[in-house]
């Protein structure tokens, strides 16, 4: 899919065009008036696996979007932001408009906060569940313990390929270069194993105000509790997120860990899902709200 396109400015001299890097600057300052967390560089990992949309005004950014296309069949919408100055003018919905322009045969993926789901609803997504939002000072934690066969292991260099299938299938979307990036760039890199078989993976990584955790996959809650409280552990006693799906039933489990739930933003769809493969891994959290 090629870039998208400008619009002519309109009546109120708001004009659409591409995002690019030289908008970075733009971009941040836009989430850090609304208290977004994301420093520069995530920022610019961001935008290095996806194209949008900025809206202009006389030379000054006053909006973002952008979409993520996975493959031929999928894309996550996310960063979507007006600045607070000029909400309430059909920016937004501009925006994403704009950014929605190609992706009729898609399956779509975001997560909305309470002001944009209005808009999101709209434009035809639908709510398919929430996410819990989790932070704070994580305090050591106990290890989980696992059934025999099974382990937590570091992750080795041969091992991408099988993260990026794991990522796939749980997931339900290709997102390998961009799982090429996140296991080079984290901290620690987890897989767990069973019989030297990886079946899960998590990775502790810098973002925002600390570190995060996500994405995290398993095929069961036990796994994924093993996974997160070694994570976790790694990063006791400094400021670490994590972004998990609501209904894994692990958020007062994580809240004991000292990562107090913040915020709840729902997940939405637009268009039709793979049905989940019984027995496949499952995504506990997500690698960011804006990338899924």
């Amino acid at each position: 899919m090629g870039a998208p396109n400008a619009d002519s400015p309109a009546a109120d001299g708001v004009m659409l065009r591409p995002m690019t890097t030289a908008d970075l600057p733009s971009a941040h300052a836009l989430s850090s008036q609304l208290h977004w967390p994301h420093r520069f560089a995530d920022w610019e990992q961001a935008l290095r696996h996806a194209e949008g949309f900025v809206a202009e005004q006389e030379g000054s950014v006053i909006g973002t979007a952008l979409r993520w296309h996975w493959g031929p069949a999928h894309a996550t919408i996310g960063l979507v932001i007006v600045d607070p100055a000029h909400q309430g003018q059909r920016i937004g919905h501009r925006l994403m408009s704009a950014v929605l322009d190609g992706l009729d045969s898609h399956c779509l993926l975001l997560h909305a906060t309470p002001e944009g789901r209005g808009l999101y609803e709209r434009l035809g997504f639908q709510r398919i569940g929430d996410l819990q939002q989790h932070q704070g000072q994580a305090l050591p934690s106990p290890l989980v313990a696992l059934d025999a066969g099974w382990r937590l292991r570091p992750a080795a260099q041969g091992d991408l390929p099988a993260l990026q299938a794991l990522d796939r299938v749980a997931r339900g979307m290709p997102r390998d270069a961009l799982i090429a990036e996140l296991v080079d760039g984290a901290e620690a890199s987890v897989v767990l194993d069973q019989g030297g078989t990886a079946r899960g993976f998590g990775l502790l990584r810098r973002f925002g105000r600390g570190h995060v955790i996500g994405p995290v996959i398993a095929p069961d809650a036990t796994g994924a509790q093993a996974l997160i409280a070694h994570l976790s552990g790694l990063n006791a006693g400094r400021f670490t997120r994590i972004d998990i799906d609501a209904g894994s039933g692990l958020g007062d489990w994580v809240t004991s860990l000292g990562l107090a739930r913040v915020d709840a933003p729902v997940t939405m769809q637009r268009g039709d899902a793979p049905a989940p493969v019984p027995g496949a891994p499952r995504l506990f959290a997500v690698t960011t709200q804006a990338l899924g």
